[in-house]
């Protein structure tokens, strides 16, 4: 897209190199770019606006940008919040703006604004942030360019080697290599060939695949909420969920979910009938008279995996893993690319107090990263590993006794706002784990829920309206 940064070996210092042009990769350049050149080495090519690319198939499925992700982006980008809700993009309050189905304690009420998320397709989400990046002058893109190996020792990465669309070889001397080449990095074989430890590798599969289709919203629907019905994972079969999210274009992206023995098919016949069949019809009742923009688009790569590089003894002097290339995450918790973010803003605030060239910098910067990992790692797991036939380590003892307090924190929290805001802020990664177990909040979870169960759907007259218009006229929700 510009010229590429200058990587003569004098300039090295003053040089960084990003893998990886998705999110993660473009927000570890907004993080150095005040503080050096940067260069996004990416093997696809581009698009010039918010359209699919190769190595971003997950893109065809539901995004939630939750608000501790969102806050950590506008850190590192100001504006670019309003460039997504110019593109498009809506900001939705939380729970104010969602009809969600918990998996214990019925449907969330619609209490004032807690949290928030964006609502929009990831292609507009890496779109606006790719054209704020192209106008920076430290930035370069290498599209179309692919990496070869890391170049220095087992003590210190000093650059790359890539291929170029030519096809000729090229080494790009570096101050700092940042590895956000997402779910398929090739961190480990790369670190491997220059003698570093293994890191520790955990995983846990709950068998998850996930379908979506794009339809048309129902006129008066723009505005619709997110409607999201989740699975509950201490039933004794398959967890399955049905989520609505409104995207640009005035659009709905519906996604479909089912761990093992329960995963929807790519059949457009049965989407449908798969929505209706999970815990509640009510998303297979809105999108009875919806129609179809897309084909259905299945994904089963979905595994939890997390490499522990923060606990690699001799860790290089001027190499940094971020994003899914440290670890993936069911994607149904939608904890991606807020991960990534907020692992960018540790990397900028360590270089902000430490400089770039400092001695132990990586090591320090990959300690730090490993913290929202965590987070997320933890919420995704405890529950994953509950539904039958997962794959991984089974709870200890502690695991268990705080499963179940969470398992009363969520009958909780649908009845007590104090309860729910908690809750909230910590499913959106705003605020620590440790905001659940705060002595006001223990003590709401053990009182339980102040008001009555929800049974049905907290939907306004307009969006109940909207849900009543099946194709044979008759009211879906009566």
């Amino acid at each position: 897209m510009k010229r590429p940064a200058n990587a003569s070996q004098g300039a090295a210092t003053r040089h960084a190199v990003v893998i990886g042009a998705g999110m993660a990769g473009m927000l570890a350049a907004a993080a150095l770019c005040a503080h050096t050149d940067v260069t996004i080495i990416e093997r696809d090519r581009l698009p010039e606006g918010p359209e699919p690319r190769k190595g971003l198939p997950q893109a065809r499925h539901a995004h939630l940008l939750w608000s501790g992700g969102a806050r950590a982006m506008e850190s590192l980008l100001p504006g670019v919040t309003d460039a997504w809700l110019a593109a498009g993009a809506r900001r939705i309050p939380l729970p104010t703006g969602l009809v969600t189905l918990q998996p214990q304690g019925g449907w969330m009420r619609r209490w004032p604004e807690m949290e928030f998320m964006i609502s929009c397709s990831r292609d507009l989400l890496d779109s606006v942030v790719r054209s704020r990046l192209a106008e920076h002058p430290r930035v370069s893109f290498l599209p179309d360019t692919e990496l070869l190996a890391l170049e220095g020792d087992a003590s210190r990465v000093t650059g790359v080697r890539v291929r170029t669309p030519e096809g000729t070889e090229r080494v790009l001397a570096s101050g700092l290599v940042v590895d956000a080449s997402g779910r398929g990095s090739r961190a480990t074989r790369w670190l491997d060939a220059l003698g570093v430890a293994q890191a520790p590798l955990e995983e846990v599969d709950s068998g998850l695949g996930y379908a979506s289709r794009l339809f048309r919203a129902p006129g008066g629907a723009e505005d619709h909420p997110v409607i999201n019905v989740q699975p509950d994972a201490s039933d004794p079969v398959p967890g399955q969920s049905a989520t609505i999210v409104p995207v640009e274009g005035g659009r709905w992206l519906v996604t479909l979910s089912g761990t093992r023995g329960g995963q929807p098919s790519s059949s457009a016949d049965r989407f449908e009938s798969f929505a209706r069949g999970v815990r509640h019809p009510l998303v297979g009742e809105l999108i009875s008279g919806a129609e179809p923009l897309s084909d259905v688009v299945v994904t089963r790569s979905t595994v939890n995996r997390r490499r522990f590089f923060e606990k690699v003894g001799s860790w290089p002097e001027g190499f940094v893993v971020l994003g899914d290339a440290v670890a993936t995450y069911n994607p149904v918790y939608g904890h991606g690319m807020t991960v990534a973010a907020q692992g960018a803003m540790a990397l900028r605030d360590h270089v902000v107090r430490d400089g770039i060239a400092a001695r132990g910098l990586a090591r320090q910067v990959q300690k730090a990263v490993a913290r929202p990992v965590s987070v997320a790692w933890e919420l995704a797991t405890s529950n994953d590993i509950r539904y039958p036939g997962a794959v991984g380590e089974q709870p200890g003892p502690l695991q268990r006794l705080l499963g179940r307090y969470v398992d009363r924190l969520m009958v909780t929290a649908p009845g007590r706002p104090l309860v729910a805001k908690a809750f909230l802020s910590v499913i959106t990664l705003s605020a620590p784990v440790t905001a659940l177990v705060r002595p006001e909040i223990v003590l709401a979870v053990l009182r339980g829920p102040r008001l009555p169960r929800l049974v049905a759907p907290p939907l306004t007259d307009i969006e109940r309206e909207t849900a009543r218009r099946t194709p044979d006229g008759s009211d879906a929700l009566s």
